[in-house]
C-alpha cells in the first residue's frame, strides 16, 4: 500500500494553468465520506452522519494516533507520526480511502479462481496433508475455509476480512475451541456468527473469559495486552487493517480493567511498561480539529462485564 499512499501524496500539488504550481492539501476526510456516502445511497435518509468513526487514542502530546472505522467494520490507523491530532485524522484517512477504492478493483473480488487458489495455498501451508476431499467436507478446517469462501462469492475481500476478524478473534480467545469440545457444528457456528456480527456483549463475554484466566494465571493478562498493543502499533506502521489487532487490545484493556476493580495487584506487578504510551486504550472521544462537529465513539466501552452464558447456547446448534 505504500506506493498507492505516496501517490496520494503527490495529489497535494496541482497545475495551475499550466504554468505555476500550487500546494493544495486534499481533504481526504471529505472523500472518504463522500466515497461511502455514495455507497450507502440506498441506505435510510440521516445514517450518513454515522458513516464513518473516527477515535483518537489518548496521548498527552505527540505523536498523535487516529483510527477511522468504515460502514462494515473495516479499521485503518494514521500511517505517518503525525504531530497534531488534526493530522493523525487526515492520513488514517488517507490509509482507509486508498484502501477502499484498491477494494473497488475487479480483482478484489472473491472469485472462483480466487478461491481456488487460496484452498490450494492453505493447502500448501497446512501441518497435514490434505486433499480436495477435504476442501469439500464441511466437518474439517480447509472444508469450512471453502465454505466460508464460496458464500462470499462476488463480495469484496475487505468484507470477507471483516466476516474472518469474528472467527479469528474467537479462536484467539478459545472460545471455537470450546464449542468443538461441546460438539457444536461448524456449520451452526458459522451461520451464527456470521449473522451477528460483533457487538458489545461479545467483547465483554471474552473480556470475561480473559478475566478468569487471569485469575488462574496472575499475569497474563499484562503480558497479553503488551503483546497486543505491540502488534497493534506494527500494523497500523504497515497501513493494512487493523479491526483484529485493535478489537484484542480493547478486549484486554477492558478485562485488564476490571481485573483492578476485583483488586488483582499481580497483574500490574508482571505487566512490562508500554512504551507505546498513545495506544492505550479505551479510546475517548475525537473533537475535529478541522470543524466544531464532535466525533462520538461507535461503541461504548462499558466497565460491566456480562456473564458469559452464550457458548452454552450454541449446542443447540449441533
Amino acid at each position: 500500500m505504500v506506493p498507492l499512499l505516496l501517490c496520494l501524496e503527490s495529489c497535494k500539488h496541482v497545475m495551475i494553468d499550466g504554468e505555476k504550481t500550487r500546494e493544495c492539501l486534499v481533504n481526504v476526510v471529505a472523500i472518504l465520506h463522500n466515497f461511502w456516502e455514495q455507497k450507502q445511497t440506498g441506505n435510510a435518509a440521516g445514517q450518513t452522519e454515522s458513516l464513518l468513526l473516527y477515535e483518537s487514542a489518548p496521548s498527552p502530546g505527540p505523536p498523535y494516533v487516529c483510527y477511522v472505522t468504515l460502514p462494515g467494520g473495516s479499521c485503518f490507523g494514521n500511517y505517518k507520526v503525525c504531530d497534531t491530532q488534526a493530522e493523525a485524522r487526515r492520513d488514517a484517512a488517507r490509509v482507509a480511502l486508498m484502501n477502499s477504492l484498491v477494494n473497488e478493483l475487479p480483482c478484489r473480488r472473491i472469485s472462483p479462481q480466487f478461491i481456488s487458489q487460496s484452498l490450494q495455498q492453505a493447502a500448501r501451508e497446512s501441518a497435514v496433508s490434505v486433499t480436495k476431499q477435504d476442501a469439500c467436507d464441511s466437518s474439517t478446517s480447509i472444508g469450512t475455509y471453502s465454505l466460508l469462501l464460496n458464500s462470499y462469492t462476488g463480495r469484496t475481500m475487505l468484507e470477507f476480512q471483516e466476516m474472518m476478524t469474528i472467527f479469528q478473534l474467537l479462536h484467539w480467545n478459545g472460545t471455537l475451541k470450546a464449542l468443538r469440545e461441546r460438539q457444536c457444528s461448524r456449520q451452526s457456528v458459522i451461520a451464527y456468527y456470521s449473522q451477528r456480527g460483533l457487538d458489545e456483549y461479545m467483547r465483554s463475554s471474552m473480556a470475561l473469559d480473559w478475566l478468569g484466566r487471569e485469575q488462574r494465571s496472575p499475569g497474563i493478562l499484562g503480558v497479553e495486552l503488551q503483546a497486543a498493543q505491540r502488534e497493534l502499533v506494527l500494523a497500523r506502521r504497515q497501513g493494512v487493517e487493523l479491526r483484529f489487532n485493535k478489537e484484542k487490545t480493547e478486549i484486554l484493556s477492558l478485562a485488564l480493567s476490571q481485573a483492578y476493580i476485583h483488586h488483582t495487584p499481580e497483574v500490574f506487578s508482571q505487566a512490562p511498561a508500554h512504551s507505546y504510551k498513545q495506544e492505550q486504550f479505551p479510546l475517548h472521544t475525537l473533537y475535529s480539529q478541522d470543524t466544531d462537529d464532535e466525533i462520538t465513539p461507535m461503541f461504548s466501552h462499558s466497565p460491566t462485564l456480562h456473564k458469559n452464558t452464550t457458548q452454552t447456547d450454541f449446542c443447540g446448534f449441533k
